[in-house]
């Protein structure tokens, strides 16, 4: 059993309600960010009401397929890039942990970025050091607080994500039109709207959320003395995949949700009054102060930020546990740094580099672009993996997935997979 940052044993996973959301309900949360609330932004101003549906389609897809890597830890005992390492060749591992470590460094940076200059539209003063700033205080909340406590923390953070909710309050929303067109979509096919499919998509459905999902899985296996791997005591297996199930449903109906009503806002706002370009959610912010007032504008506004401070986390974190399962290091929030350099050493560089590329003439709105490219590319292999290794006994023991949420990921994985074979059609034409 680890010992902690102050040298305690970490407490077990508490039998409340609340005790039982944790890994589904933050990383659902989590993918709420800035640059995501940017991309749905963009599709409720541009499309209005015609890009509802996505969010329907990918709420069963998200769930599958994060159930799954939740599944993987918690049988396993190991994440994600621990299971590729141990059981598939090292050429595609490092490849697969390289390209998400570069994808997660741009979207830290452009999640500081926003948070910086969502604060600057609130209060005034320099967005660049705000951003450092934001940076900054993740940080030594991620390496000088236990994960048993920072955990309570990120679950208070997504209460950041009402604002969205909230927002929707103050704005005339025609909700018969709004379920009609939901369920009955009137969208022109275009270069456009394929390409704006292809980002939802590609926003909503990220690697680093599957790797975030599966390490978080065994943290709390870990933190819990009486817990072990379930492929050695399967008898616990129904109660656990109970509570994953719960809380991957609720964190990713949470995050669809919140999806929808800034695509619904956006659309009702921005889109009515032909404001149809949107590149930063720190823009979608200020667009909305003339049209839907102040309130609305500080909803929207602070949303970013405690977004912001949820998923700078998640991405850097994520990206240590790639690191330390390709290598072998030793992983866990629990731990003391001195106790886990390597792993501290990854969250660190990770957030420094991108709060620092806020100082550098690079396009933000450019590294979102290829920060989904590269998410696109990743996700599909990732994904693929991800299906056969929940389906092998010698990953999984007796504790494979059922043939329906095999049938629900590998339709998730298919429809990526298209997704990103029309992202590659829509840049060649």
């Amino acid at each position: 059993m680890p010992t902690g940052k102050n040298g305690e044993q970490p407490a077990a996973t508490s039998d409340t309600w609340l005790g039982k959301l944790g890994p589904g309900l933050i990383t659902g949360a989590a993918d709420d960010d800035p640059s995501g609330i940017a991309t749905y932004s963009q599709a409720g101003a541009q499309f209005g009401f015609g890009m509802l549906w996505t969010v329907c389609l990918t709420f069963p897809l998200m769930l599958g397929i994060q159930v799954i890597s939740a599944k993987i830890g918690r049988v396993s005992g190991h994440g994600l890039a621990t299971n590729i390492r141990r059981h598939y060749p090292r050429s595609l591992l490092y490849a697969i942990v390289g390209l998400l470590l570069l994808a997660n460094v741009i979207n830290i940076a452009a999640d500081v970025a926003a948070m910086g200059d969502a604060l600057t539209l609130i209060i005034g003063g320099p967005p660049h050091l705000y951003a450092v700033g934001f940076g900054l205080l993740s940080l030594l909340l991620q390496v000088f607080i236990p994960y048993q406590k920072y955990v309570r923390i990120l679950k208070w953070l997504t209460l950041g994500l009402l604002a969205y909710v909230a927002t929707v309050l103050t704005v005339h929303i025609p909700w018969g039109e709004v379920a009609l067109r939901t369920v009955w979509p009137q969208l022109a096919w275009s270069a456009a709207s394929v390409t704006m499919i292809v980002a939802v998509f590609g926003t909503t459905i990220s690697p680093y959320l599957f790797f975030w999902q599966a390490s978080q899985e065994v943290e709390d296996l870990q933190a819990d003395s009486s817990a072990q791997a379930l492929r050695r005591t399967p008898e616990q297996a129904p109660r656990q995949f109970q509570r994953i199930k719960m809380d991957t449903a609720i964190g990713m109906g949470f995050s669809n949700l919140v999806a929808f009503f800034i695509m619904l806002t956006t659309a009702v706002t921005l889109g009515a009054q032909g404001i149809t370009h949107i590149d930063t959610s720190a823009q979608a912010a200020s667009a909305l102060r003339p049209i839907a007032g102040e309130f609305a504008f500080a909803l929207f506004s602070l949303g970013i930020i405690g977004t912001g401070l949820l998923a700078i986390p998640v991405l850097a974190g994520s990206a240590a546990y790639a690191m330390a399962g390709a290598f072998h290091w030793k992983s866990s929030l629990e731990l003391a740094p001195r106790a886990a350099k390597k792993f501290y050493g990854i969250i660190v560089t990770s957030t420094v580099i991108g709060a620092a590329l806020c100082f550098t003439p690079l396009d933000p709105i450019k590294a979102l672009y290829w920060s989904a490219v590269i998410n696109g590319v990743i996700s599909v292999p990732i994904m693929a993996l991800m299906m056969v290794m929940a389906s092998r006994p010698a990953i999984m023991g007796s504790l494979t997935i059922s043939r329906r949420l095999r049938a629900l990921g590998w339709l998730s994985t298919v429809v990526m997979a298209t997704a990103v074979l029309a992202m590659f059609a829509t840049m060649a034409f």
